[in-house]
Formats: C-alpha cells, sequence, structure tokens
C-alpha cells in the first residue's frame, strides 16, 4: 500500500513563515534604521543648535567689547583733554608765580629818582624803558637789577638825553632775563652781603 503525503502544505507554511519573518525583519531593520537615521539627524540638529548659540554669544560678547572699546576711546579722548588742561593750568599758574617774581623784584629794585615808563615782557625777557635825573641813578638802577635775585644781569640797550619842558634826565632802556626759578648767583649773593 501506497502512503502519499502531500508536503505542500506543509510547504507553503513554512514560506509564509518565512516570508512573514523575512517582512517583519525588514519592517524592524527598516524602523531601527528610521529610528537611527533620526536620532542622527536630531543629534546633528542640536549640534548646530548649540553652535548657533554659540556664535549668537560671541556676536553679543563682540557687540558688547566693542561698546567698551569705544567707552575706552572716550575715557582715553577725555583723559588726553583733561591733561592738556591740566597742563595749560600749570603753564598758567607758573606763569602767574613768575608774574609776581617778576613785580616784586622790580618794586624792591627800583632806585629813588628813577621812573619806570614801560615794562613788557616775552617768554624769560623782559624789557624795560625808564627815566631817571642823573648817570649816578641809571648805574644804580642796573646794579640794583643785577643783584636781584629773580632776575639776570641786566642789558643796557640804550640812555637818551631828555631836555623838555617838564622833565630834563636821562631816559634809558635795558633788557634782563628772568630765569625760570633760578638761584642767586654768586655776584648777585656778594652784592647783597655788601648792602647788609
Amino acid at each position: 500500500m501506497s502512503l502519499t503525503i502531500n508536503l505542500l502544505a506543509w510547504r507553503a507554511d513554512r514560506r509564509e513563515r518565512r516570508t512573514r519573518r523575512f517582512q517583519l525583519l525588514l519592517l524592524a531593520m527598516l524602523m531601527v534604521g528610521s529610528g537611527l537615521g533620526f536620532g542622527v539627524a536630531r543629534y546633528y540638529q542640536a549640534e548646530l543648535d548649540a553652535q548657533a548659540r554659540r556664535n549668537d554669544y560671541i556676536r553679543e560678547q563682540t557687540r558688547e567689547l566693542e561698546q567698551d572699546i569705544g567707552q575706552v576711546h572716550e575715557y582715553e579722548a577725555r583723559v588726553s583733554r583733561l591733561n592738556e588742561q591740566l597742563a595749560l593750568f600749570q603753564a598758567l599758574q607758573h606763569e602767574r608765580v613768575q608774574t609776581v617774581r617778576l613785580f616784586n623784584a622790580i618794586a624792591q629794585s627800583v632806585a629813588p629818582g628813577v621812573i619806570y615808563q614801560h615794562l613788557a615782557r616775552s617768554g624769560e625777557t623782559v624789557s624795560v624803558a625808564a627815566r631817571a635825573n642823573t648817570d649816578r641813578q641809571v648805574a644804580e638802577q642796573l646794579r640794583r637789577i643785577a643783584l636781584t635775585p629773580a632776575l639776570s644781569v641786566p642789558a643796557l640797550s640804550e640812555v637818551e638825553n631828555t631836555a623838555g619842558e617838564a622833565a630834563v634826565g636821562r631816559q634809558f632802556r635795558f633788557v634782563v632775563d628772568q630765569p625760570l626759578d633760578a638761584e642767586p648767583s654768586e655776584r648777585q649773593k656778594e652784592g647783597m652781603a655788601d648792602d647788609a
């Protein structure tokens, strides 16, 4: 007796199971691939967003630094202006001290009978025009100027006889330097000792 076994149904079931398993495996791979792709895309997007935030932060800090640099330039300009003003004030203060010294020295050195008519200063040089009755008064005036610590030795430039209705005497001009913060010379010290 012969038995017939139909293996076709079993093969068909096995093929169908394999096809389903293949499809499931393919679907799983597709899902895993999609998940991996989505994860990688999210990772790179997060990196791009982080880099964009870093770039924004750098731009913000650059703007702040540029503002700070602008303020520093403004402060430097103010400091420069203040230094110029301070130098001007110091120069004016020094000029004022020199002017006071000059007038004190001139007032202390005026000889009896001498009248100052004109006094002009240009830098350290002082030009004086004066009138005296005699040559002796002219010489005494020049000696007193030479002995004044605030002034150097005068240089007589001109002596004229004046004969007018109001005054008879000598018109003379001399130039003297006013050294800046000068100590009295040895000659001036000797003359001051002789006067004492």
